[in-house]
């Protein structure tokens, strides 16, 4: 098979765990471009989370991001396809996080937003490993409800999260009945979507606008939000720090994130 797509996770994928990109794999990727392979980000990021990999990017046309919510066109800094959360399902898991002393991190179609007394404190949600790039890339908001009320249609994802995995599981429960796509993620973490937005739907909406089969695709992953994507593409691959269901569901395990997986994978399959 000649694959025509390669769609790509960021944390625990493409990122070894310094959280940077290996020069063996910026150069396979690199290379692939060059051969005309669409190669595409797909992301539980936001934009802002992605600026200090702008350089590593720059020859890189498309991105799934925001855990499918957004099919974005870097080249011309416009997004193809945006998928909103409603304002009252926002306001309810913005009133779940307050009740549970969850850190509240709202992902719209530009930035990422949180409040400031979250934001310096985010080893006490396990997100310790992000304190700097939350500093440097967050917009600070000490009222979510408000922010959100002056900026209708903007929020796309809402993550939350939380100190243990006691209060992530009450709010799962709550959360669950909700019409949301769910996700969990790092530590105790839950990611909403609007309901069955995730990569896999970001996939076949990407390749339908570039009139590619998804059975031409290839994508890498290593956890739950992950999944879908990994079961739409033409072909998919782990990591092998990847999470047991996800090894289970994949066609090809790689190497870890620490050896270039990503790149060990790419010179064997292309």
């Amino acid at each position: 098979m000649k694959y025509k797509l390669l769609a790509f996770d960021m944390d625990g994928t493409i990122l070894n765990s310094r959280k940077k990109i290996s020069p063996r794999t910026k150069a396979a990727l690199d290379d692939l471009i060059s051969r005309g392979v669409y190669v595409v980000v797909s992301t539980g990021r936001n934009l802002a989370e992605l600026s200090e990999y702008r350089d590593d990017f720059k020859k890189i046309h498309y991105g799934i991001v925001i855990s499918g919510g957004m099919i974005y066109d870097f080249a011309n800094d416009a997004p193809v396809k945006v998928h909103a959360v409603d304002e009252p399902t926002i306001l309810n898991l913005i009133d779940f996080g307050l009740e549970t002393r969850a850190m509240i991190h709202l992902h719209t179609i530009k930035k990422s937003v949180a409040r400031q007394e979250d934001i310096q404190n985010m080893a006490a949600f396990g997100m310790g490993v992000y304190q700097n790039m939350f500093d440097k890339i967050c917009e600070r908001c000490d009222d979510p409800k408000e922010y959100v009320r002056t900026h209708p249609g903007e929020v796309i994802k809402v993550n939350l999260y939380h100190r243990d995995k006691i209060s992530r599981d009450k709010n799962f429960e709550r959360i669950n009945a909700l019409n949301l796509s769910i996700s969990f993620a790092e530590a105790f973490n839950l990611e909403m979507s609007p309901a069955n937005v995730t990569k896999g739907s970001g996939l076949i909406e990407l390749c339908d606008f570039l009139k590619i089969n998804l059975d031409e695709t290839i994508a890498f992953g290593d956890a739950d939000n992950d999944k879908e994507i990994l079961q739409t593409a033409g072909f998919s691959v782990a990591m092998a720090n990847a999470e047991d269901e996800i090894k289970k569901i994949a066609d090809f395990v790689t190497l870890d994130n620490d050896s270039d997986g990503v790149a060990a994978a790419i010179e064997k399959f292309f």
